[in-house]
């Protein structure tokens, strides 16, 4: 929930600033907004709040919110603060309000920084401390909430979007050019390698993460937890009933809300579980929203109406279509403050645009299974490198042809032994990266790098995106599509006891008679239908471009190449050229996604006027 922003300074913000990035706010909190100047150590720290209402919306609940000598704003969700209230109440604390926030005060002022590894939740939010003289800005332990951070001319500006910080700064920052090459290069996959953002100077309060910052400005980064790979001897029993039992109890505190919660569902095993777990286990009647497309490739219609069918459950669903394609996108660009990442994203914000109209605060997705429990092509092949000295081996590469190897398109991982010749070999994740170089007027050079976390093929690939890859795109790109209609998204996978229950396995047991997500698909039993559970193919939740843009309309061509400050970076020619063509490879459908984002995005910064 909400919006947050704010800065530490010398003599305070100026009041029309404050103002008007009080109503650019206004999307991720429409249900009120405060501020509130804070004095200590000759410092002014200053807090502006915009409301979403969802736990405990009244006003006594309003932020900033105050408690002794510790004043907060927050955006996201203490999910087990019932259970951490009970606790603080046998130490002796009272309550006023019945909300999170009160009890994430309450917990700082039990355990100060120790608070944070009691905690299950989402969150970004800024601490002061006056007794201390210092002001904490933190983030959950995957990035699910965003927090960025600024320093221009002696003052440290923070908020949930950069935008925030530029109206209160009063000038907009420098674009990023190189991120802008690295994303039509290397793809969104590149993204969060390195701590750059789209703006120069402009960072991220990495994940899992919080910065103290003393009222002499001194600032420390200080890591609060990690994810690892550490095994143990766990059976496949223990295993299935281990996942079971936490994403049952990771569904259940992600459904207290004081406001009417929508399921996002794919049809795929990830969000059917989760609308299975809340229908079966908790007997809940769920508002269930879908994204159709006509591709068969991407089509998961038949799967979708199995599990509405099998839970009973009502289905609202959104159609692809060409309509509006280039306003829509224009909107959601300048709103993300970014070019949008991929195609899935901008489908996905018709999902969050019908979750709105239905009268829905939360959404549920199943954002996070892929990388948590395998989900992915590369997957399948890296844990056949991890299996080879097994006796059952050509068995398992049988396994793999009868499965996935039905459906890979990417050329390197249509070989299943990829991994098991080449650990090294990491060119699917770059694919077609020399050919988009040749796009740009002077090229991008940036090889791939991976953070070595563990001697495990798989593990040491499933962290790496964790960390820097698909997750912390993922979470980005749903926090704005959701805020953007004014929707808070939660991710039960995104569970802390799930996640480290899940690095404790071995991974021979997560792969099994060709299953990939095979521990997931066994907790689901009962909770998804079987057409769905043991539905090998893998769409993901996307479509390709050619639906939404017609490369041979005049009008469309027209608009594509426009000039504009996205051809002091690509050659016209180059794109003339594939407008021309008749490349169909997906691919490329990818990058001219890319192209139209990232010059929609720089016609948008050239107009902008913080």
């Amino acid at each position: 929930m909400c919006g947050i922003a704010g800065a530490i300074s010398l003599k305070g913000l100026d009041k029309n600033k404050i103002n008007r990035c009080l109503d650019l706010m206004r999307k991720r909190g429409p249900d009120g907004a405060a501020f509130k100047p804070i004095s200590f150590g000759g410092k002014i720290v200053t807090l502006l709040f915009s409301r979403l209402g969802i736990v405990d919306p009244t006003p006594q609940s309003m932020q900033p919110f105050t408690r002794g000598n510790l004043t907060i704003i927050t955006n996201g969700e203490l999910y087990n603060y019932v259970e951490l209230r009970r606790t603080l109440i046998s130490f002796g604390h009272t309550f006023s309000t019945k909300s999170d926030t009160e009890v994430m005060l309450a917990a700082w002022q039990q355990w100060g920084e120790a608070s944070l590894n009691k905690m299950e939740g989402m969150w970004a939010f800024a601490l002061i401390d006056t007794a201390r003289e210092q002001l904490i800005l933190c983030r959950d332990r995957f990035g699910e909430k965003p927090l960025y951070t600024w320093t221009h001319d002696n003052t440290l500006y923070f908020g949930s979007e950069p935008k925030f910080l530029a109206t209160l700064a009063g000038r907009k920052p420098q674009i990023n050019e190189r991120q802008i090459k690295r994303y039509l290069v290397n793809g969104y996959k590149s993204l969060y390698k390195k701590p750059a953002t789209y703006f120069e100077n402009i960072n991220e309060v990495p994940a899992a993460h919080f910065i103290r910052i003393t009222a002499t400005q001194k600032i420390q980064t200080i890591c609060y937890w990690s994810l690892s790979y550490d095994p143990s001897k766990i059976t496949e029993v223990e295993a299935i009933h281990g996942v079971k039992e936490r994403l049952i109890n990771s569904v259940k505190i992600r459904m207290r809300s004081d406001m009417p919660i929508a399921f996002c569902l794919s049809g795929g095993i990830d969000s059917s579980t989760i609308a299975g777990i809340a229908t079966k286990e908790f007997d809940s009647d769920i508002k269930t929203f879908s994204i159709i497309d006509d591709d068969e490739r991407y089509n998961e219609r038949t799967n979708i109406e199995s599990q509405i069918e099998f839970l009973g459950c009502s289905n609202h669903r959104t159609q692809t279509s060409t309509k509006g394609f280039f306003e829509r996108l224009k909107d959601l660009v300048a709103y993300h403050d970014m070019p949008v990442a991929t195609l899935t994203y901008y489908l996905h914000s018709f999902m969050s645009e019908a979750i709105s109209e239905a009268g829905c605060r939360v959404a549920i997705s199943g954002n996070g299974a892929d990388e948590l429990f395998t989900g992915y092509y590369d997957h399948y092949s890296f844990w056949l490198a991890e299996m080879k000295n097994k006796n059952s081996f050509t068995d398992l590469q049988s396994d793999w042809q009868k499965s996935y190897g039905a459906y890979v398109q990417n050329p390197v991982l249509q070989d299943p032994l990829v991994f098991f010749k080449n650990p090294l070999e990491r060119g699917h994740i770059f694919l077609n990266s020399e050919t988009f170089n040749a796009w740009l007027h002077d090229p991008f050079e940036e090889t791939f790098e991976e953070s070595e976390y563990s001697n495990n093929l798989l593990r040491n690939r499933m962290l790496n995106e964790i960390r820097h890859e698909t997750i912390p795109v993922i979470l980005h790109e749903d926090d704005r599509n959701s805020m953007y209609y004014s929707v808070e998204n939660r991710s039960p996978y995104l569970d802390r006891d799930l996640a480290e229950f899940l690095f404790q396995i071995p991974p021979e047991l997560l792969i099994k008679n060709g299953y990939v997500k095979y521990l997931l698909r066994a907790a689901g039993t009962g909770f998804v239908s079987d057409n769905v559970l043991w539905d090998k193919r893998k769409r993901g939740f996307n479509a390709p471009i050619d639906h939404l843009v017609d490369r041979k309309d005049k009008v469309t061509r027209e608009h594509l190449m426009a000039d504009g400050p996205i051809f002091d970076i690509v050659r016209k020619d180059k794109i003339e050229s594939y407008l021309n063509s008749d490349l169909t490879d997906n691919s490329f459908s990818k990058n001219l996604f890319s192209f139209i984002s990232a010059k929609l995005f720089l016609e948008h910064y050239r107009d902008w006027n913080p």
